[in-house]
């Protein structure tokens, strides 16, 4: 049976891998250059690129872990921030479209007619009594 992940010590291992602190890289190019691996004066330009190479693994294991996050999360069947923006454009357009008719009906006037049944009725009791 295998064996669970224990996922402090692969986080751990991963952050040492993505995050090189300055002093660090200033110790890995000196041992570099004590091995002769690296000449003295291009120690700056070594450590500034191992600065430069840690950030981007950092940026692109980010990535990679957004990216199986969304898919996760996709086949899951759960909503993203764009599915529920778009789901309040859908419902902000529908509350204006059911809106606009009700105002437009409130600002026309009423037509009267010639002869209401009501006031037809009421004068002709009126003449008859």
């Amino acid at each position: 049976m295998p064996q669970a992940l224990d996922w402090n010590r692969l986080l751990e291992a991963g952050s040492q891998f993505t995050e090189m602190r300055r002093s660090q890289a200033r110790a890995l190019a000196a041992d570099l250059v004590a091995q002769g691996h690296l000449a003295r004066d291009q120690m700056a330009s070594a450590v500034e690129e191992l600065l430069e190479q840690s950030r981007q693994r950092r940026e692109d294991l980010r990535k990679v872990i957004q990216k199986e996050v969304q898919r996760q999360l996709g086949a899951l069947g759960l909503a993203t921030k764009a599915d529920l923006a778009a789901l309040e454009r859908r419902l902000t357009k529908a509350s204006r479209v059911k809106k606009a008719p009700a105002k437009t009906a409130a600002q026309k006037p009423a037509k009267k007619s010639a002869k209401s049944p009501k006031k037809t009725g009421a004068k002709a009791a009126r003449k008859a009594g």
